[in-house]
């Protein structure tokens, strides 16, 4: 039986979580299809865009990405604390970027509604304040605007989208940094890319596109930062992980040249270093990263973590616990 996905989410636990959603039928719907030989390639891109867009007004953040041909992947961040911290004018100031809303609260937001109204339009925001930290509703705005622009240009009705979008729990720093290369290699693993930073619509190809141009990114998402050196001596910078950029872009080139038919089992030097760092067992990585068909665990991380988020999500048991064994 389905559960509901909030019932899949412990902001308690952790903030991060590894979001997929699929095309009805898994049809090339975003991308070239071979069957009819319609191009929708360009529809990669609106995956992009609308992200930018999500980004700056939710409280939530994105950690990496990848648009496919019929699938995308997300790692995002929820951030509840800057949420609560907002004011009840900036809440209503983000939400109404994405949504009209109602007179009532335009009205107090230009000072013009009495005390009862007033009340009134703050009770609204707030119901809005918690929005803008919900999994649900990040993932709910991102794919119904997909879905209408699709089905418009298609001059069609109906679902785009296969099912709701698939949650995995990401509890600790291991379970991240895994998580983050596995979907920036996805281009490359399905043949499309011949190394990561060619993966189009990737952040991995973002990131080092901020190498190639100072910096700059226009037009595209904004991403959590990992360790650099801008932000290496600030205790108080707000990184994905405590690993170098540099050090993650080598990362996932060398596990993206290991996990090929022809070099199973081997790993570049510089990643193997990154590794014992970490204290990952360097061949459960390579297993671990390896393309596979079955059911993603609903979580992934340590096993303390793990049982921990079974208790905070009400479970008595969950998968993935040979996996946090193998990476420790």
């Amino acid at each position: 039986m389905t559960q509901a996905r909030y019932s899949q989410v412990s902001l308690d636990e952790t903030p991060y979580y590894h979001c997929i959603c699929r095309c009805v039928r898994r049809a090339f719907l975003c991308g070239q299809d071979p069957y009819s030989g319609e191009n929708y390639e360009h529809r990669r891109q609106w995956v992009v865009e609308r992200l930018a867009i999500l980004v700056e007004a939710f409280a939530i953040d994105l950690c990496a990405y990848s648009v496919m041909s019929n699938h995308y992947h997300v790692v995002l961040k929820v951030d509840r604390v800057s949420a609560q911290a907002w004011s009840s004018e900036e809440v209503a100031e983000r939400w109404m970027t994405l949504f009209s809303g109602p007179l009532l609260v335009k009205r107090w937001l230009r000072g013009e509604t009495v005390k009862a109204e007033t009340l009134k339009a703050r009770e609204i925001v707030e119901g809005w304040r918690t929005r803008l930290f919900d999994l649900g509703w990040f993932m709910k705005c991102l794919n119904e605007h997909l879905a209408r622009k699709a089905n418009e240009e298609d001059h069609c009705k109906g679902r785009f989208w296969e099912s709701r979008y698939k949650s995995q729990a990401l509890l600790d720093e291991k379970a991240l940094l895994s998580c983050m290369a596995y979907v920036d290699l996805n281009p490359v693993r399905a043949g499309i890319a011949a190394t990561p930073e060619d993966s189009e619509h990737t952040s991995i190809r973002q990131r080092a596109e901020r190498f190639r141009n100072n910096g700059v990114s226009q037009g595209l998402p904004r991403l959590v930062p990992l360790v650099d050196t801008d932000n290496a001596e600030k205790k108080d910078a707000v990184t994905v992980c405590r690993f170098r950029l540099m050090d993650y872009l080598q990362l996932v080139d060398a596990t993206g040249r290991a996990i090929r038919e022809d070099k199973r089992g081997a790993i570049d030097a510089k990643a193997a270093e990154i590794l014992s760092r970490l204290g990952i067992d360097q061949s459960a990585w390579l297993r671990h990263m390896a393309p596979r068909k079955q059911r993603v665990p609903l979580a992934v991380g340590a096993m303390t973590r793990l049982r921990a988020f079974a208790e905070a999500t009400g479970r008595q048991w969950i998968s993935g616990q040979k996996v946090a064994c193998a990476l420790g």
